[in-house]
């Protein structure tokens, strides 16, 4: 029992604590064009509520497009559409958003990511 206790003596604490869990989402209105996000709340719906009531200040079609959790996401828009992604990275989430939207769409670009604090 003794050497048990000396094994856990020298682990890190941070092993022992639960990972921390942080959900974005992204939403966009296609017929303004206006778009809200948030970013590290504790659930998928928190966050969405979040981004659409962002996104509602401007236009009243808004729509939750993307959500993630611990990642990133992204909307790209093209000129007759739009298309999103999510990853690990911001450059992934970027590249999946304009790879979705160029299946609806030419012109496409990123206009918004955005990240959780992982």
């Amino acid at each position: 029992m003794k050497h048990i206790l000396l094994i856990l003596a020298f682990v890190p604490a941070a092993v022992f604590a639960q990972a921390k869990e942080y959900y974005g989402a992204i939403a966009y209105s296609l017929g303004t064009g206006a778009h809200g996000w948030a970013n590290d709340h504790p659930s998928r719906p928190a966050a969405e509520k979040a981004a659409l009531a962002n996104c509602r200040k401007f236009a009243k079609d808004c729509k939750a497009v993307v959500w993630f959790k611990n990642a990133c996401g992204a909307i790209a828009v093209g000129s007759k559409g739009y298309g999103w992604g999510w990853g690990e990275k911001q450059a992934a989430a970027e590249i999946e958003s304009l790879k979705s939207c160029s299946k609806h769409t030419m012109g496409c670009t990123v206009h918004r990511h955005v990240c959780t604090s992982h």
